[in-house]
């Protein structure tokens, strides 16, 4: 004779005829109830040898019982509650006393040595690309100047026009003075075609790699990744509600990372799993989904997506984590609250491990707020009947705890606010979940995203985007006095080293003529180089002429001749 193995399912004669599964890693909370399950039970007579006798029955053929979905009415148990631990002081990691200026929250996200280094790759990039025959004249970008551009870009987030060079146009109603001030419209440009996260020559060798293991498809952008992710967490400590789910960043240049999802707004683009607070929307954590082989465990992308972003020495113990139904499966909610996390999530039905009984499970008839759960151990599987049925699975909350929702329903072509049951899970995910929609709208709002024709620029603006919105729900912390217009309408003037007061005035001291490109030493070229079209003879007069000279203050190339002084005709306005 001899007992059953503790992995074994246990099925117990009781009223509600439900199966218990034991494992030898469960919670110590429910050892003493397993051994007194197990004390209830027969012993089985381990031997192959049975008689054909009908009162005996080999255990392997005995019929299996599924486990039944139990009502509203039914009452569940209360999870025992993780004691919440956490590493720090929930919230900002900056001294409340101290003022903290837009500014000042940015650059801690965007220190000097981390523009410093990029200023190191963008003019590395440069100078390579003027190493192949590029036509554009260049010189170094410094940390001051690579401020400023990161300025302009904000500025074009906050004032929309169709295309860049609209933000240069002179004499025009639509004019807009100020991006002139800052730096010129081929600077800007050149800068942008040039902007690098990684060294140039270190691309090189990793992309000798190609095809290998050790290439690094993020090698570009890990860098500055890498510097994001650690201030997001070093400046910040997220309080107890925390939310994982996936972001899109529109991009169709790489076609080995770009990711296609119909159900999505933005259907085509780079795929990024992101840990928020729910109570503010800030971007706590993030990773970059680069293929297959990002997460190499071997326990699914959704799993070790969750794993990758929650950091038990890092945030502490005692979190709520709240997903949506990619990630959710009952190996990472049980390893999660191994870690001493709780976890809840809308889950797929079909997905292994989930009920599958159809005993007293809602159909399509079922009335909306039917409520329908099943409790395995620290499991709890709830379907609730709402305009469609859905599926939520917990570890940190009972099937029903009373409350209800208000939904507005058609009777007789007329609507009416009607009140049903909703189970506790369910309205703790709608609540908490909230976080990563509010996160995604405050990233939405002033947005710097444009078009791009490299894949990791595209990434660098995003960057951009977390940077600013995690600087403003920091100052909102800290402060609270300002708008997000406001915040970065100032953050924009400080970075452009500009006032908001009033707009910059030019004098016509600044309207000089200026050779349109640097003179060359070749005598016989000296009166050709640098020509290009007068804005004034196409506009004006309807003409193409060329001309070597250009006003200073805007820009723009200008006929100066004897006969013809469009210099002079462009500026009389002013």
């Amino acid at each position: 004779m001899a007992r059953r193995s503790r992995k074994q399912a246990v099925q117990v004669n009781m009223d509600s005829d439900e199966e218990f599964t034991f494992s030898s890693e469960e919670d110590e909370d429910f050892e003493d109830e397993r051994l007194h399950f197990e004390d209830r039970i027969d012993p089985v007579e381990d031997t192959n040898e049975f008689e054909d006798d009908s009162d005996q029955k080999p255990v392997a053929k005995r019929a299996k019982k599924t486990l039944s979905w139990k009502a509203e009415t039914d009452a569940d148990m209360n999870p025992k509650p993780w004691r919440f631990l956490p590493a720090r002081e929930p919230g900002p990691q900056l001294s409340l006393a101290d003022s903290h200026s837009p500014l000042s929250l940015f650059r801690l996200f965007f220190s000097e040595t981390t523009v410093s280094n990029l200023c190191h790759n963008t003019n590395a990039q440069a100078a390579r690309a003027l190493a192949k025959g590029r036509k554009y004249s260049w010189t170094d970008v410094s940390a001051d100047e690579m401020y400023r551009y990161i300025g302009l870009v904000f500025y074009m987030a906050t004032v929309k026009m169709s295309c860049i060079a609209d933000y240069w146009r002179q004499h025009s109603i639509f004019s807009m003075p100020f991006p002139a001030t800052v730096m010129s419209r081929d600077r800007y440009r050149t800068i942008s075609w040039n902007v690098h996260l990684s060294h140039p020559d270190a691309d090189k060798e990793n992309d000798k790699k190609r095809g290998t293991a050790e290439h690094d498809r993020l090698f570009r952008i890990k860098p500055l990744m890498d510097t994001i992710r650690l201030a997001c967490k070093a400046f910040y400590h997220p309080r107890r509600n925390l939310a994982v789910n996936e972001r899109f960043v529109a991009c169709r240049a790489n076609a080995e990372m770009a990711r296609y999802m119909k159900a999505k707004p933005t259907k085509v683009g780079f795929k990024f799993f992101v840990l928020t607070d729910s109570s503010n929307g800030y971007t706590v954590d993030l990773s970059v989904y680069a293929g297959k082989n990002s997460f190499p465990t071997g326990h699914g992308i959704s799993y070790d997506a969750v794993m990758s972003l929650l950091d038990k020495k890092v945030l502490g113990s005692g979190y709520h984590v709240y997903m949506d139904d990619f990630y959710t499966s009952p190996k990472l909610l049980t390893d999660l609250l191994a870690m001493k996390f709780g976890a809840c999530g809308t889950y797929r039905d079909y997905r292994r491990g989930f009920p599958q009984s159809a005993s007293n499970s809602l159909t399509k008839k079922s009335t909306r707020g039917s409520i329908r759960w099943i409790r395995d151990g620290p499991l709890v599987c709830v379907k609730w009947m709402d305009k469609k049925e859905v599926s939520v699975c917990s570890t940190i909350h009972a099937a029903y705890k009373g409350d209800r929702v208000k939904r507005k329903v058609k009777a007789k072509d007329t609507w009416k606010t009607k009140i049903f049951p909703c189970p506790a899970p369910v309205t703790a995910y709608n609540h908490h979940m909230a976080g990563t929609d509010l996160s995604d709208q405050l990233l939405q709002y002033y947005t710097v995203k444009h078009k791009t024709m490299k894949w990791y620029r595209k990434v660098f603006l995003h960057f951009l985007d977390i940077a600013a919105t995690n600087a403003f729900i920091l100052h909102t912390e800290l402060h609270g006095n300002m708008t997000r217009k406001e915040f970065m309408e100032q953050l924009t003037a400080d970075l452009c080293g500009a006032s908001q007061k009033a707009a910059p005035k030019q004098t016509s001291s600044d309207h000089v003529p200026v050779p349109g490109a640097e003179l060359t030493s070749d005598v016989r070229n000296i009166a050709t180089t640098g020509r290009r079209m007068c804005v004034h003879c196409k506009t004006v007069r309807g003409k193409k002429q060329q001309t070597p000279w250009k006003c200073q203050a805007c820009d723009v190339q200008l006929c100066l001749q004897l006969n013809r002084n469009c210099f002079q005709e462009w500026h009389k306005g002013l």
